[in-house]
């Protein structure tokens, strides 16, 4: 960042190119400045709060530089501050429009590379001034190429400009003309124009932002923006005295965060707060210019009239051609209409408003700097209010640009307490050796590594997630190998604990009992206080013991301490209660039995299980009775059937024969009897399970 009177001059820019940037006023009357960073802001969300102050006087202007993708971001969020009573005039930035949409504006079309014969070709009708032997001077009448005698035998093609003088048409080759000078200075003028945009074009990896303020003496200006910025960390030490293995005890804690400044300038004695939040950030794409398309409306064409036949009733004529003409015009403007439509709806969303008026173009500027600086106000607010973490470096920083540091930000003395913490899940012999880590500063500490040292030098790692002043937290750094456990499971039987009958559904509930013992032995000096955690699974209950010594979401801890050379136990009896539901209809007279006989079962529940254990009986039997007549006629069938075929065998007037006709007259009645009891067991059936169905939906025993 320089200002303009120290910004090398490398290339020439006209006026015009100037005025695209900001007004010619500002300009003309500007005396450049520059400002210094002063402050910065960095978040965890991967952004930073920018903040530059410095001083001006009357008019000036600031020249500011930043890369290509990071002028998005200075737009959606860029604030601007007058603070000694002046405003701001502009902010002008080089355009992102594409190149050649760019060069299509200008009177010489430099789009395609064109050659200088292709170029005077395209400039037909300009007066130009050609150094030549001998000089001429003259308008443009075209450019053609001739092939000539070039050697023995050979052609080749040469350029020729044609020009019309005072003294009449003047043909010369182009390779023999030495300097060619337009003579119309609009001409010349675009010419440098469009050369000045496509050496603009090769350079974009910075954009150059100016800021034009308007008002009188010296006075202080402030500008500040959001760009994308390394995520800060933080990393901790943990130093403990000699003491810290028996109870509690203090500690060093040192906090630092290591910062990057991955920016193009050195942080030079900067104010530095750091953040520990998620603000909600986005990028737009606001640099890109956007072009709404429009639709292409036709002139009305109107054809030669035929002629007109007209009836005799003047009136209705006229009033038909009325309407003719309004069916027509409704038919226009539903096709201009749909063609908007379609043309909005290929464009996307509007992308910008309409310019405010001379007038309004102050207010609407100083609206949108209170809005943005309520927006940064609001999360200092939400900072104060604990929603973030924030480390206000009390000293400048100094950090050159593209180099990292590692900055001090908590420094005192917290309460730890030294323990054994277990989890078989994580390792089945040996619990890790930990500390509960009171946060007795008075700052919130960030999530990050914890480098543990004892008496004897570094003792492991841990890590610790976010902790608010006064929150407790447990970390582990070693394994414990002087302290072994033993995890086992005790199966427990399962218990009936209660029936009920719920609208012809019996309901039973089951506890599960489940019993898991940890057998710890230490062969260290000191007694160990052991945390063993337990999952916490959903629908099992603590039965033993009554309290854990900690909760949290997904664990129970159990303490337990352990003396040296003596072995101690901690058991965890959970239970869960399970309901099994059977629906009677469908159990059989074994199971209502088992039920029946529990000794959980309730006197109401035992005597509504009898009375429907007695009508699935009485069901049952009725049902033997019809499907033993039913086998009886399969039975008689397979007679009747041998006997058919004996017959066949027969003569008729045998004694044999007319024997079987009898007895086949015997089973047809036998048949036909058992036919009848049939259907009077299906009824009877059908009559015994509509009792049962209506017992079973209005039973309900407790």
């Amino acid at each position: 960042m320089m200002s303009r009177e120290r910004m090398p001059r490398q290339r020439h820019v006209p006026w015009t190119i100037v005025l695209l940037a900001m007004p010619l006023a500002v300009v003309n009357a500007a005396e450049d400045a520059a400002l210094p960073l002063e402050k910065v802001v960095l978040f965890t969300s991967g952004v930073g709060f920018f903040q530059h102050g410095g001083g001006v006087t009357d008019d000036a202007t600031v020249e500011m530089s930043f890369k290509t993708e990071q002028i998005n971001d200075l737009l959606k969020s860029m604030v601007v501050e007058d603070l000694g009573g002046g405003t701001v005039a502009s902010v002008g930035y080089a355009s992102r429009d594409p190149l050649a949409r760019t060069l299509e504006t200008f009177a010489v079309d430099l789009t395609d590379e064109p050659s200088i014969g292709r170029l005077l070709g395209r400039l037909r009708g300009a007066r130009i001034e050609l150094e030549a032997a001998p000089p001429a001077s003259g308008t443009i009448v075209g450019v053609e190429k001739r092939s000539v005698p070039a050697g023995d035998d050979g052609v080749v093609e040469r350029e020729y400009i044609t020009i019309l003088t005072a003294e009449g048409l003047r043909t010369l080759p182009l390779d023999s003309i030495l300097r060619v000078k337009l003579l119309d200075p609009r001409l010349q003028a675009d010419l440098e124009k469009a050369l000045a945009v496509l050496a603009l074009g090769h350079d974009d990896g910075r954009k150059g932002v100016s800021i034009a303020f308007t008002g009188k003496g010296p006075r202080k200006v402030r500008v500040g923006y959001v760009q994308e910025s390394p995520v800060w960390k933080t990393s901790y030490r943990l130093v403990l005295d000699d003491e810290a293995g028996k109870g509690r005890r203090t500690a060093l804690l040192q906090g630092w965060a290591i910062v990057e400044n991955t920016t193009d300038q050195d942080w030079k004695d900067v104010r530095m707060a750091l953040v520990s939040g998620r603000p909600i950030s986005f990028v737009m794409d606001l640099y890109q210019p956007l072009y709404l398309p429009r639709p292409e409306v036709r002139p009305d064409l109107l054809a030669s009239l035929a002629p007109q036949l007209y009836g005799q009733d003047l009136a209705n004529g006229a009033a038909e051609f009325e309407a003719s003409d309004k069916k027509q015009a409704d038919r226009m403007r539903a096709f201009a209409k749909s063609e908007m439509r379609r043309a909005m709806d290929a464009a996307g969303p509007p992308v910008a408003a309409a310019a405010p008026v001379p007038g309004e173009r102050q207010e609407a500027a100083k609206a949108s700097m209170r809005e943005a600086a309520a927006a940064i106000r609001s999360v200092a607010t939400a900072a104060a209010a604990g929603e973030f973490f924030r480390y206000e470096i009390e000293k400048p920083v100094s950090i050159p640009r593209q180099r990292s540091a590692m900055l001090p930000i908590v420094s005192d003395t917290v309460s730890v307490e030294k323990v054994a913490i277990y989890d078989d899940r994580v390792m089945q012999k040996h619990p890790l050796s930990g500390l509960r880590l009171v946060n007795s500063t008075k700052l919130d500490l960030m999530q990050g590594p914890i480098t543990v040292y004892e008496a004897d030098g570094y003792a492991g790692d841990a890590r610790i997630e976010d902790m608010a002043a006064g929150s407790e937290r447990l970390l582990s750094y070693a394994v414990d190998l002087d302290v072994e456990v033993a995890p086992r499971m005790e199966p427990m039987p399962e218990e009936l604990v209660g029936v009920k009958i719920d609208r012809g559904t019996l309901v039973a509930s089951r506890k599960l009992v489940r019993k898991k013992r940890f057998d710890v032995r230490n062969s260290g000096g000191e007694p160990v206080k052991l945390l063993v955690e337990h999952p916490i699974e959903p629908g099992w209950r603590l039965v033993a013991p009554q309290q854990p010594e900690e909760t949290t979401r997904d664990r129970r801890r159990f303490a337990v301490v352990a003396e040296p050379g003596k072995p101690v136990a901690i058991e965890i009896v959970e239970e869960q209660l399970l309901d099994q539901r059977l629906v009677l209809t469908n159990v059989d007279d074994g199971m209502v039995l088992f039920y029946s006989n529990a000794k959980s079962t309730s006197p109401a529940v035992r005597a509504a299980l009898e009375k429907v254990l007695g009508q699935k009986r009485e069901l049952d039997r009725i049902r033997r009775e019809r499907e033993r007549r039913e086998q009886e006629i399969g039975v008689v069938s397979q007679e009747q059937e041998r006997i058919r075929q004996n017959m066949q065998q027969l003569d008729r007037t045998s004694d044999l024969y007319t024997r079987y006709v009898g007895k086949f007259a015997e089973q047809e009645d036998r048949v036909e009897k058992l036919r009848k009891e049939i259907a009077s067991f299906t009824d009877e059936e059908q009559r015994a399970r509509k009792s049962l169905d209506d017992l079973l939906a209005s039973l309900d025993a407790r």
